[in-house]
């Protein structure tokens, strides 16, 4: 998988959520939230954010929950966004595995925010950085 999230260190354990036995969840993978409870790979900018993947997920297991972060430290990339990412500000999915400097500007977007970034990424550019998942 590419752009996976890499857990640098964690405060809780992980909390299960629903997801389909038909879907494949590689650990590290950034999750968007459905109702009720679900998750599944996040996919695009404006995704509501669950979590990530503290395990792997084979599609048709049987198994139909998986354990997944919803604090802690991690290392993901960013995308090639026209806004900076600056350090200490809020941060957003941006895409499928992806993070993009937070929007600030509505009640809707304070509901896309899923942690404060640790570094700074100037415009245009991708990088992988840590940032403070807080999404519990």
């Amino acid at each position: 998988m590419a752009n996976e999230a890499v857990l640098v260190g964690r405060k809780n354990h992980p909390q299960m959520f629903t997801c389909a036995d038909g879907t494949g969840i590689e650990k590290g993978t950034i999750l968007k939230l459905t109702d009720p409870r679900t998750v599944a790979a996040s996919s695009a900018d404006g995704d509501i954010c669950a979590g990530i993947a503290a395990e792997e997920k084979i599609a048709n297991d049987g198994r139909t929950e998986i354990p997944v972060f919803v604090d802690g430290r991690f290392r993901v990339t960013s995308v090639a966004s026209p806004a900076a990412i600056t350090a200490g500000h809020k941060i957003k999915l941006g895409g499928a595995n992806l993070i993009d400097a937070a929007d600030v500007t509505t009640a809707a977007d304070f509901a896309e925010h899923m942690g404060r970034s640790l570094e700074t990424v100037a415009a245009t550019v991708q990088e992988t950085i840590e940032f403070d998942l807080m999404v519990a």
